[in-house]
């Protein structure tokens, strides 16, 4: 037996749903009898692909004007909360994104309710709905539930879950009234910047090929994208060469950078802390290439190189070119 009711936070990416948000639906639908979307900008634009991933309603809060989602969806909701609109759910769930933990944030402090973030599993215990969460850097994972009365409120990391269509109808679309925001209101998106990338999005990619330290130097890094380029991959890499101003913080796969779940993630010259494994493990099949046989990324790796990159890489570009 399942909950009740579920909500969603939901994101746009250009003329579609974040990912992220349709991962989290998948998983809100398994454990509730009733998701409901909450989301900025005009729900009509998104009912369709929302009611095909298991959303019965959205509300949105139409055009804000340059006005933060943070401030906006969260005081909505708050609101109708506060004026009896909304019948209080049993969970509302957001994605860790920028504008997932602003929302999450400033809900916390209106309604008095706990967040529980780093969030990537969750599973029904009795009436009680409990998250895991990662500690010491995803070396062990701790399991966290809501003891008081106020609505539990969870952060998820991208690729916790699989985003799959039910073929539900088209969600109802609701007006989400946005109060007056005061000062909060004031501070407006004036200009934004997306960085241009070729090829697939490093957290969207079904192949992954990511180097770190043990590339030797930033102009070997040319064979990561080489070979990204001939396998249709996204190039990505661990912190300390993002770190060391090697490769843009957008090629960082980590904790503190993407979580990524592809098909294939080869890594190379990655030793395998515990800050990369976290954004990567989760992938299908791994292949690593490293001189050191005693690397932990061989502990999770599917196939194993031990080997220098600067001959191996050479050898595998030249063979998949010859192909």
């Amino acid at each position: 037996m399942g909950l009740d009711k579920i909500w969603v936070f939901a994101e746009a990416q250009g003329d579609s749903v974040a990912s992220i948000s349709l991962e989290i639906l998948a998983k809100a639908r398994e454990i509730a009898d009733t998701v409901e979307v909450f989301m900025s900008g005009d729900g009509d634009d998104h009912a369709e692909e929302l009611g095909d991933h298991g959303a019965t309603t959205v509300y949105a809060t139409g055009d804000l004007d340059g006005s933060l989602q943070g401030s906006a969806v969260a005081s909505a909701v708050a609101a109708g909360i506060d004026s009896g609109d909304f019948d209080l759910p049993d969970a509302f769930i957001l994605g860790t994104t920028q504008d997932g933990r602003d929302v999450a944030g400033r809900l916390s402090v209106k309604l008095d309710a706990p967040v529980i973030t780093n969030v990537v599993d969750l599973e029904l215990d009795g009436d009680a709905l409990v998250g895991t969460e990662p500690v010491f850097g995803g070396s062990t994972n701790v399991k966290t539930r809501f003891t008081s009365d106020k609505v539990a409120i969870f952060l998820v990391r991208p690729k916790s879950f699989e985003a799959e269509s039910v073929g539900g109808a088209e969600a109802d679309v609701e007006d989400l009234d946005v109060p007056d925001l005061g000062a909060a209101g004031g501070a407006k998106i004036t200009d934004s910047f997306a960085e241009e990338t070729e090829g697939p999005r490093l957290d969207e990619a079904a192949i992954v090929v990511s180097g770190g330290r043990g590339m030797g130097e930033k102009d070997a890094f040319s064979m990561i994208e080489d070979l990204a380029k001939i396998l249709g991959a996204a190039p990505g890499a661990t912190r300390a060469i993002v770190d060391s101003g090697w490769v843009p913080y957008s090629y960082q796969v980590g904790q503190t950078g993407k979580v990524v779940k592809p098909t294939v993630y080869i890594a190379s010259g990655i030793s395998g802390a515990t800050q990369h494994l976290v954004g990567m493990k989760g992938s299908k099949n791994i292949i690593a290439i490293n001189k050191d046989s005693e690397a932990p990324i061989f502990a999770v790796a599917d196939l194993g190189i031990i080997g220098d990159v600067h001959k191996v890489m050479p050898k595998l570009i030249e063979a998949l070119n010859n192909r």
